[in-house]
């Protein structure tokens, strides 16, 4: 009785988790870029940072094709390669691939959310976008 309860359960979560990532959404996150570059090189901390941030996004949006912002880029590179910032606000937007010839219907855009003084208090939030 429970395997099959289990199972089901199983097969429930994958559905939901399937449908979640079709749809387009926005939300902004608080990445610990601190903790993720611990016992890097000082040459390699900000390429790392951003390889990290990479991966942050398509783990939260489960889209395989990440693009990150420029400015994003800058304001984690801004202060060097060695002293990236200790922490980060971003917006992650999944959209549709406009591209035809593209093997994913999604892609994660990440971009920096400016004018961010204290991290404290802040949560995951989803943003509504009127497109």
């Amino acid at each position: 009785c429970c395997g099959i309860n289990a199972e089901y359960g199983v097969v429930m979560a994958n559905e939901k988790k399937r449908q979640a990532i079709s749809q387009v959404v926005t939300r902004e996150y608080t990445i610990n870029l601190h903790k993720r570059i611990h016992g890097i090189g000082f040459k390699r901390r900000a390429p790392r940072a951003i390889k990290e941030i990479k991966k942050f996004a398509e783990k939260m949006m489960g889209t395989p094709d990440v693009r990150v912002d420029t400015r994003l880029n800058k304001h984690v590179w801004h202060r060097g390669v060695k002293n990236v910032p200790f922490r980060v606000r971003v917006r992650l937007a999944r959209k549709r691939n406009e591209d035809e010839d593209s093997i994913h219907k999604l892609y994660t855009l990440v971009t920096v959310v400016e004018g961010v003084e204290s991290f404290k208090g802040l949560t995951t939030q989803n943003v509504d976008v009127d497109e």
